[in-house]
């Protein structure tokens, strides 16, 4: 497996290339791939998935460990190009209802953006 990380604006998409499966280095390597971006401060993720082939039960939990990573230091991570085999994989699991995935890069990054600022006037109701 091969990740190769790049910014597009403030959002990091992670392209994952290869099967995501149980390594023999015993590693997290998406995991730890979330987690490092986490940590340069970055909170908008995305993995791109349209290069993965097979994801196993120990992939799939390397999936969750990244999400729970990123939830838990306040980011997000949504994910993008899910193939059918692995959407099916999501739909089993019910982790579907977890992940929010995305067709197109585009849309992906769009969707950090769909949250809107309320004006710091705004909260005192309309008093004068």
């Amino acid at each position: 497996m091969d990740i190769k990380e790049r910014l597009v604006g403030d959002v990091v998409i992670l392209a994952i290339r290869g099967d995501i499966t149980m390594s023999d280095d015993g590693g997290n390597r998406v995991a730890d791939a979330v987690r490092h971006a986490l940590y340069r401060g970055h909170d908008h993720l995305v993995l791109d998935l349209g290069a993965v082939r097979y994801v196993d039960s120990a992939g799939l939990g390397e999936l969750v460990q990244a999400y729970a990573a990123a939830h838990t230091r306040g980011g997000e991570l949504k994910l993008l190009h899910v193939t059918d085999r692995i959407n099916d994989l999501l739909v089993l699991t019910r982790l579907l209802t977890v992940f929010e995935c995305f067709d197109s890069e585009p849309e992906v990054v769009d969707s950090f953006r769909s949250f809107v600022a309320v004006p710091a006037d705004a909260t005192d109701h309309g008093r004068v």
